[in-house]
């Protein structure tokens, strides 16, 4: 199973969900226990994969036993690796997590909705494992296909959400792929080893150089990168519950993996850092997509639109820390994908469950819920923590790692941003937690209700619960075990500047 484990992780999730609508045919809910078993299956393949690229180092799986150039070959190092593990997880956590939140939001479509959802987990893994750049342009598409339907579903004003998305997505898509079209005019190949053995004496051509702006702006229309952001508050805010809980973690942090793959695979880092300015062009775009996010954030009183913004300001974090450019603020960016990825599921998580519960997700609907929901409200508590930088969760280390190649490196600018965002961050989960502790519901002033009566424990579902906590514990393991994660994947993944 271990050799065949690369091309598993990806061939189990499509084939089961080409059978869901048998299944569900059979039995609709036969299709939980399903979805479950098909993205344990993969997880368990994602982590056989992540251990044998720690021991024995990368992996190459050729399809069709073909070689490359000419065959389409599977690459895992350890940054791969690691996502491959992220996605499958996450996924996996998402599908235990949607059980209550489809029977209450789309009961007649769950059937249709876990075809998709799995079809998304597809594409994302493909994404991840290919090493041919027109087979990660198929995947991504098939990503893309399947986001827009899972948001389309959603509440009121979600088709027009999942329009905008659809449009913008297919820009970012034509992008890409004209980038590829570029790069196989001038060398021939479609594999990233061989493309990255050819480029270098291309260099100085005009139609690299295109295609490589081309990469960059397709790309960071998948990644919501300010100001390119437009589609993703409304598409996530819109979509149900359990898409946006798979959507938020993971389509952001599979394109920012696609940008590092291309700066560092594809075209060698001196190309990106030392013959072309767009080292610096990324840092200052970070910089302006942190204070952007976080300002527009504060502005908000929908919590997952809140949310949303939140996003937008993490992936400045991310995009910035890869354009500091030199190892330590690489290393922290690698490290905060991991994180962001955890920290939104969690984030993400407990909007589902205030959906949930309150047929809403305003801020004001977190009145009173320290007493009416504390486990839920200790997971967002942890989950905060993180997001702001305390440590020891996980997202303190990623931050300084941030801050410690910046300074490095001089952009002070940089390290202002950072702290300008965990300060506003402060602001938002404040006021959240002073709702939540201090206040409760006009409803149950207006009907006679004290806080006695009014503080009666109503908790979330068990199978929301359990995952959600998951993720909060997760968030304080990677920060206790940041190091072991560092030096056993993450500074292998780091490229040599």
């Amino acid at each position: 199973m271990t050799e065949q484990a690369p091309i598993l992780i990806v061939v189990i999730p499509l084939m089961c969900a080409l059978m869901t609508p048998l299944v569900g045919w059979l039995r609709k809910s036969f299709c939980y226990p399903w979805v479950i078993l098909s993205l344990t299956i993969s997880t368990i393949c994602s982590l056989l994969v992540l251990n044998t690229v720690i021991h024995q180092g990368v992996i190459h799986y050729y399809l069709g036993g073909w070689l490359p150039p000419w065959g389409i070959e599977y690459v895992v190092d350890h940054l791969n690796a690691l996502m491959l593990v992220l996605v499958s997880g996450t996924a996996l956590l998402v599908a235990v997590y949607s059980k209550r939140s489809l029977e209450q939001e789309i009961p007649d479509k769950i059937v249709y909705f876990y075809t998709v959802f799995l079809l998304q987990v597809t594409g994302f893994l493909g994404i991840v494992i290919t090493g041919d750049v027109f087979n990660l342009y198929v995947f991504l598409e098939i990503a893309s296909l399947a986001g827009y339907a899972l948001i389309a579903i959603g509440e009121d004003g979600a088709p027009l959400a999942s329009f905008r998305y659809v449009v913008l997505g297919t820009v970012g898509a034509c992008f890409y792929l004209l980038a590829v079209g570029y790069l196989y005019i001038v060398t021939g190949s479609l594999n990233m080893a061989d493309l990255s053995r050819i480029l270098p004496e291309l260099y100085g051509s005009r139609v690299v150089l295109v295609a490589f702006a081309f990469f960059l702006v397709g790309i960071a229309l998948k990644m919501a990168l300010f100001p390119l952001h437009v589609w993703l508050p409304d598409a996530y805010t819109k979509a149900p519950s359990t898409a946006s809980l798979l959507l938020a973690p993971l389509m952001t942090k599979v394109a920012i993996y696609v940008m590092i793959r291309v700066m560092f695979t594809v075209f060698k880092p001196y190309f990106s850092i030392e013959l072309l300015p767009v080292a610096q062009i990324m840092l200052w775009v970070g910089i302006i997509a942190i204070f952007a996010g976080a300002i527009m954030a504060l502005a908000q009183i929908d919590f997952k639109r809140m949310l949303c913004y939140i996003i937008v300001a993490e992936v400045g974090y991310m995009v910035g820390g890869i354009g500091v450019a030199n190892a330590v603020a690489i290393k922290g960016a690698i490290l905060h994908i991991m994180n962001d990825v955890v920290m939104t599921l969690g984030l993400f998580a407990v909007a589902g469950i205030i959906s949930y519960k309150m047929r809403h997700h305003n801020l004001s609907d977190f009145s009173g819920l320290f007493k009416k929901m504390p486990f839920t409200m200790a997971a967002l508590v942890t989950v905060a923590l993180s997001i702001v930088g305390v440590p020891p969760t996980c997202g303190f280390f990623s931050k300084w790692y941030l801050i410690q190649g910046a300074i490095m490196a001089g952009s002070w600018v940089f390290v202002v941003a950072l702290l300008f965002s965990s300060l506003i961050n402060i602001i938002l989960f404040f006021r959240i937690f002073e709702i939540g502790y201090y206040s409760f519901n006009e409803t149950d002033e207006a009907h006679g209700h004290g806080h006695e009566e009014s503080a009666v424990i109503n908790e979330a579902p068990l199978s929301m619960l359990i995952p959600t906590y998951i993720v909060a514990a997760l968030i304080i393991f990677i920060g206790l075990y940041n190091q072991p994660i560092l030096v056993n994947i993450i500074q292998f993944a780091v490229p040599k500047l």
